[in-house]
């Protein structure tokens, strides 16, 4: 189900639905000698990022797939709603690892290091980096919340970058575009708003255009923001 914001008399953005064709270039697959669903879903085949992402679950470094590589990709995957989870090392899963890596990085200093970062002049604001999938809501250069992870738009229906403000909020929006709820929106530019949903943060390929938040965080959001606060969306979401 895709996620994104509408109010009335705002225009929504229409994303193009992502394709996912070749994302496992047809796998082979291991027939467990249990007869649960899941042990008849690893996959045997090798994938092209098979030595990045052993590295990453400390697994042998043989770039060979094995039963034991494919159960530890698998249980990543899965805790992190990247589906197919049937431990193949593909693209989706390599990317996540990065983004995750870089998010751990950013500790409590997100603005650290970075060629272009969010404005340190305006009060408070709120910051999207969509490079990191990382959010935060700083007062100046003092961070007053975050960084946390998000779930930015998907390609063809991008999250926008650029200064904008907190226009409307409504704590319990229901989108008439998508049928769906939208707790703690709070629309920033357009039909895109910050708010919360039950998916993972790593959930692909992303929203429709909204930057997705766990119930928590949202909730800090909804309680730290106001109408006209500053929003400030830089960088480019891997994969897009």
């Amino acid at each position: 189900m895709r996620i994104s914001g509408k109010t009335h008399g705002v225009r929504a953005r229409h994303g193009a639905a992502l394709s996912v064709a070749g994302l496992l270039a047809a796998p082979a697959l291991v027939l467990g000698t249990g007869t649960s669903a899941q042990a008849a879903s690893c996959t045997a085949s090798k994938g092209p990022y098979q030595k990045q992402v052993e590295k990453y679950l400390k697994r042998p470094v043989d770039g060979r797939q094995s039963t034991a590589d494919c159960k530890a990709i698998r249980t990543f995957q899965a805790s992190k709603g990247i589906t197919p989870a049937a431990g193949y090392a593909g693209p989706v899963t390599w990317r996540t690892m990065k983004t995750i890596t870089a998010q751990k990085a950013a500790g409590k200093n997100p603005n650290k290091a970075r060629a272009r970062k969010c404005p340190t002049n305006k009060g408070r604001i709120a910051c999207v980096d969509l490079t990191r999938q990382l959010s935060w809501i700083q007062d100046g250069a003092k961070l007053r919340f975050g960084p946390v992870p998000v779930r930015t738009g998907r390609d063809g229906a991008e999250t926008r970058t650029g200064a904008t403000r907190i226009y409307w909020r409504n704590i319990d929006h229901w989108s008439t575009l998508y049928d769906v709820r939208m707790p703690y929106a709070q629309f920033f530019d357009g039909g895109q708003a910050f708010h919360s949903v039950t998916k993972s943060m790593y959930d692909n390929p992303g929203s429709a255009g909204c930057v997705n938040m766990r119930p928590a965080d949202a909730k800090s959001y909804w309680n730290l923001l106001r109408n006209g606060d500053d929003v400030f969306v830089y960088g480019r979401k891997p994969g897009t």
